[in-house]
């Protein structure tokens, strides 16, 4: 009897860690930089290696630094989205293109559309692991003091945008 008594309490203690898990938003990962100053960084720019795109960058104006690369799908799912936003000119987009190939993240951009003002290659991945990235997309808005305001992992849509981005930056802008 004991030998099927243990089993049984082993997998009545897992299973509420495992609905716990499934109740959590994987959007809402922690960041370690969140009311902190962004990593510093200079890399070389996607579109010209011989000029950088830096943490200085960020600096002077509300932004959003999107970490993307071609091998990700979510990064194609919200392209859309992301040029939408470019379009309407209502928020700088900046990138960090990870751990990528440029000859396809040149490709990408000129049949997707461009919506960066600035895309970082991040060809080793360096600087995506100091801002603590765990894949890709990754979104981070940053105050116009360089600080890391909020961090949205996944694909960025409408839905997410007007629940935890547009209320962030109002409070930034007033």
């Amino acid at each position: 009897m004991n030998r099927f008594l243990l089993p049984l309490v082993v997998v009545l203690i897992i299973i509420p860690i495992f609905v716990m898990g499934l109740r959590s938003d994987p959007s809402a990962l922690p960041s370690q930089y969140i009311g902190k100053p962004a990593p510093e960084f200079s890399l070389p720019t996607l579109a010209d290696p011989t000029k950088t795109f830096s943490s200085e960058d960020l600096k002077g104006q509300v932004s959003l630094v999107n970490i993307w690369a071609t091998w990700c799908g979510g990064c194609r799912t919200e392209h859309p989205f992301l040029m939408e936003l470019a379009r309407s000119n209502t928020i700088p987009i900046y990138a960090i293109n990870w751990r990528d190939n440029r000859p396809a993240a040149l490709s990408f951009l000129e049949q997707l559309g461009n919506a960066y003002v600035a895309s970082g290659f991040d060809e080793d991945g360096r600087v995506g692991i100091d801002w603590g990235a765990y894949g890709a997309p990754e979104t981070f808005l940053i105050n116009s003091e360089g600080e890391v305001v909020y961090r949205f992992t996944g694909p960025l849509d409408r839905v997410f945008w007007e629940q935890e981005f547009v209320p962030r930056i109002a409070e930034l802008v007033e």
